[in-house]
């Protein structure tokens, strides 16, 4: 076996190799994405919107707080933390800041940081009588 064989055989397997860690790197990247946004659960919280904002170091997202309906005081357990992911609702939820609201959710495995703190992400609110 010549130098120039062993070179062309040694250039066809980085070639193929790096064609099968390509693949290996859309899969695994299209794998992770599916698990980072899958929903576990969807439902809704009804209780009285207290806090709103927008923050972040690096992603600006949009959190906020709900008092659960039904509770007298204000702790850990009573409170429900929630992201947005869309400025149009946010600034629907601002109009109910003080108000009780219900919130419709969906709850992520682990969601991506440029969704927000929290795994829970509001897509629509209404003002409850």
């Amino acid at each position: 076996m010549s130098f120039e064989e062993t070179k062309q055989k040694a250039k066809s397997f980085f070639k193929r190799l790096m064609w099968i860690l390509l693949l290996a790197l859309v899969v695994f990247s299209g794998v992770y994405f599916f698990y980072r946004t899958y929903s576990v659960s969807e439902g809704t919280r009804t209780g009285l919107l207290f806090k709103i904002s927008k923050k972040g170091k690096v992603f600006k997202t949009y959190e906020g707080q709900l008092q659960l309906g039904g509770t007298a005081i204000m702790n850990k357990e009573s409170t429900f933390e929630f992201s947005v992911e869309n400025a149009a609702i946010y600034e629907q939820i601002q109009n109910f800041e003080g108000k009780n609201v219900r919130l419709h959710y969906r709850e992520l495995v682990d969601a991506f940081p440029w969704q927000g703190d929290t795994d829970y992400l509001v897509y629509k609110v209404e003002q409850v009588q």
